[in-house]
């Protein structure tokens, strides 16, 4: 039965199939002047509501009904719809969802994107600063939110009016003349030389000795990581195909093109981690998946690798640090012991060495310190000679 819906918001039904069909009105034939009408189809209710107002919008801006009106909500979801959503990844499209859903539509979302200025956006990060954090909890007193969620909300917005502007919606982009908080890095822990024996030998107690072998060894991002197949580890060769990388989203293991292009790339591993995943093969030949969930048989869920890793920590005794931290440990390493940081970008998936030699410009700057000293170390005793010479003259 057909779910009627108020004038110029289609109608909705469940068809006999099963799923879900929404209609709606498109225009009028200039001959008959019957009503020209598009279905969209859907396998929940939801689904079908949120597609049949989007192409409803999308109509009425094609159409120009929206001239002067097309409010900041109605362009930024058809935006995000037909430019954003198709090019990113499921992750980043809940992130920029619930930028829009959390911060932007109940701030300036009912505006005309032709009224919208820098200031009405300027002061919207303001207020998202000092108390723009969700409550999700009555014990939630802090309400101020992080730089970097008031920076996405920045870039999101700037990509999204800057479309308006191409499409001639708008003259310019007043996110331009907007200034939002400044970029603040994370700290970057790494896990000392000397105790990465200690968290190896407990990993081996946990049964997951090769899989964290590999990731010290590697600097795999952790869905990398969790994502390789025995059909990616090439043995004669000694490398692994880096193609994918597996995320949870809303409780559903996600498999998915790696984080950029850069990040589709082969790394060469050294024999001993070969030997371990050799070993580590023999256990479960049958499964196609490397480092499968002892649970389930299939990939581990990212949130179940990080639970397991400050388990190891806490049972060697050792400080915490993030999964993500074992990435940066095997980065720092490798500076330090002579890696070139165009190569080490290359086995990170980084889209450019100078976004590496910027992450680690700590490693880096102290390098250059010790290479300074080894300079004038040489520097001195090369003119030693000649400096006496000079100075008994």
């Amino acid at each position: 039965m057909g779910k009627r819906r108020e004038n110029g918001e289609g109608s909705i039904r469940l068809r006999k199939d099963g799923r879900w069909e929404g209609r709606y009105t498109v225009g009028s034939d200039t001959d008959t002047g019957k009503r020209i009408s598009k279905s969209i189809m859907g396998k929940t209710e939801e689904e079908v509501q949120e597609k049949l107002r989007t192409a409803i919008i999308s109509s009425d801006i094609t159409g120009g009904k929206y001239a002067d009106k097309l409010t900041v909500s109605e362009w930024m979801t058809v935006w995000f719809e037909t430019y954003s959503k198709p090019a990113i990844r499921p992750s980043t499209a809940d992130s920029y969802y619930s930028f829009m859903k959390n911060h932007i539509f109940p701030n300036i979302g009912g505006m005309p994107i032709s009224r919208l200025t820098s200031l009405n956006i300027q002061m919207m990060y303001n207020n998202m600063k000092e108390s723009g954090r969700i409550r999700r909890s009555e014990s939630i007193t802090d309400l101020t939110l992080s730089n970097h969620t008031v920076r996405g909300v920045h870039m999101l917005l700037r990509q999204c009016l800057g479309q308006a502007v191409k499409e001639r919606r708008l003259p310019y982009n007043p996110v331009d003349g907007c200034k939002p908080p400044p970029k603040v890095k994370s700290d970057i822990k790494v896990m000392p030389q000397e105790k990465i024996g200690v968290y190896l030998k407990t990993a081996d107690q946990y049964g997951v000795l090769p899989m964290l072998f590999l990731e010290l060894s590697s600097g795999l991002r952790r869905g990398e990581l969790l994502a390789l197949l025995w059909s990616d580890l090439d043995m004669d060769n000694l490398t692994i195909s880096v193609t994918k990388q597996v995320s949870a989203r809303k409780g559903e293991l996600v498999v998915s093109l790696p984080k950029t292009q850069n990040s589709t790339r082969t790394v060469a591993i050294s024999r001993q981690a070969a030997q371990l995943l050799a070993n580590e093969h023999e256990k479960h030949p049958d499964n196609p998946y490397m480092f499968p969930s002892p649970t389930t048989g299939n990939m581990y869920y990212p949130d179940s690798v990080g639970r397991l890793h400050k388990k190891i920590l806490m049972k060697a005794g050792m400080e915490k640090i993030r999964f993500h931290d074992l990435r940066h440990t095997f980065a720092t390493l490798a500076l330090q012991n002579g890696v070139d940081v165009k190569t080490l970008s290359s086995i990170l998936g980084h889209y450019s060495a100078g976004f590496t030699l910027d992450t680690y410009a700590h490693v880096t700057q102290k390098m250059q310190r010790d290479a300074a000293k080894k300079v004038g170390k040489f520097m001195k005793q090369a003119t030693a000679a000649h400096v006496e010479c000079c100075s008994s003259v």
